[in-house]
């Protein structure tokens, strides 16, 4: 298993074995070279903290709005969406729905960073929750063009850009996948925290130039930031799934299954292809389809635009696309 993005599975990235070819510049030669193989069918995907009782002695002190504090009462926030609420049909109403979940999530993304630890493993629920349905919706329109065209008509102009983008990427890697049996059995993890992941990009990019925006998008792409554990069936590996001899040459000897060992050798290997002077030629070898490509530097460009969006697409799910319909591997229950 390999490259889940968006419902669908790809597999292959990272170069493939056997043809005596290898990309100019390399940072590492590449014994009996290494090409791009073009991507397989996929055959395979895409704790609450224990509350602490009172233990001291005397009065509870009185909370902010209850009677007595002399502090008014905080001002409710947004309805959460259910991880599996019914999605609106009509343009209107999907609009509605983006712009309002779009503005929640960064404010929610806001305050996670701000005040809480993207440090650690667990993201607040409200980001989690915000994300998934962000998710769900640009999922929706990426196979309904026509009412993604009236839905972003509807939005407000930055909103509709990033709309655009994000249906554009899933709708293109749509069309990289079918559908798979849907009792095939995939294996997932948790992701490592996201500002420990941010750390590994950025360390990649003062490394090797390689912009860490794309090298995000890159493991968005590939694996929903390390979620997925399997291999693909073609071999590919690890959370930037690299094909075995592409990872000899190019790994700096670590672990690919190691993210951040992971993220270096990427860097060094889209360095090595064309990276940063021309990131289509070096995306090209690390998966030679267009839909891809363009997939891997329109969330790169979203996160260029907004850094939020890097946390907004961290919390993005593991779907994959079966002859039973979408099924989500992670994320909050109920699962689909």
């Amino acid at each position: 298993m390999a490259a889940v993005v968006a419902a669908l599975v790809l597999s292959g990235c990272g170069g493939a074995e056997g043809s005596g070819q290898r990309p100019p510049d390399a940072g590492a030669p590449a014994p009996g070279g290494t090409t791009p193989q073009n991507p397989a069918q996929p055959g395979s995907a895409d704790t609450t903290a224990p509350q602490s009782a009172p233990g001291s002695e005397g009065a509870t002190p009185p909370q902010p709005g209850s009677e007595g504090s002399g502090e008014p009462a905080p001002p409710p926030g947004p309805e959460l969406p259910a991880a599996d609420v019914p999605l609106p049909k009509d343009a209107a109403r999907l609009a509605e729905a983006l712009e309002t979940t779009s503005g929640a999530l960064l404010d929610a993304i806001d305050d996670w960073v701000g005040n809480g630890d993207p440090g650690q493993a667990r993201p607040p629920e409200p980001v989690v929750l915000l994300a998934l349905h962000q998710q769900r919706v640009y999922r929706h329109l990426a196979r309904r063009p026509d009412l993604a065209d009236r839905t972003f008509d509807r939005l407000p102009a930055a909103l509709a850009r990033a709309a655009r983008d994000n249906v554009e990427a899933t709708s293109g890697l749509f069309s990289l996948t079918r559908p798979i049996s849907g009792s095939a059995k995939f294996r997932v993890q948790p992701a490592e925290p996201a500002e420990v992941l941010l750390g590994h990009f950025k360390k990649a990019e003062r490394r090797f130039g390689v912009e860490w925006e794309v090298l995000a998008a890159v493991m968005l792409v590939e694996s929903r930031f390390g979620r997925v554990r399997s291999p693909s069936h073609a071999g590919a590996q690890g959370p930037m799934q690299f094909m075995p001899a592409t990872w000899k040459a190019y790994g700096l000897g670590g672990d690919v299954q190691d993210p951040r060992d992971a993220v270096l050798g990427a860097a060094n290997y889209l360095r090595a292809s064309g990276a940063p002077r021309d990131y289509q030629r070096a995306l090209h070898a690390y998966n030679p389809t267009q839909p891809y490509i363009d997939a891997v530097l329109l969330h790169a460009r979203q996160i260029k635009r907004d850094p939020r969006a890097y946390y907004a697409y961290y919390n993005w799910q593991v779907y994959v696309r079966t002859t039973k319909g979408d099924r989500r591997l992670t994320g909050p229950e109920p699962l689909d």
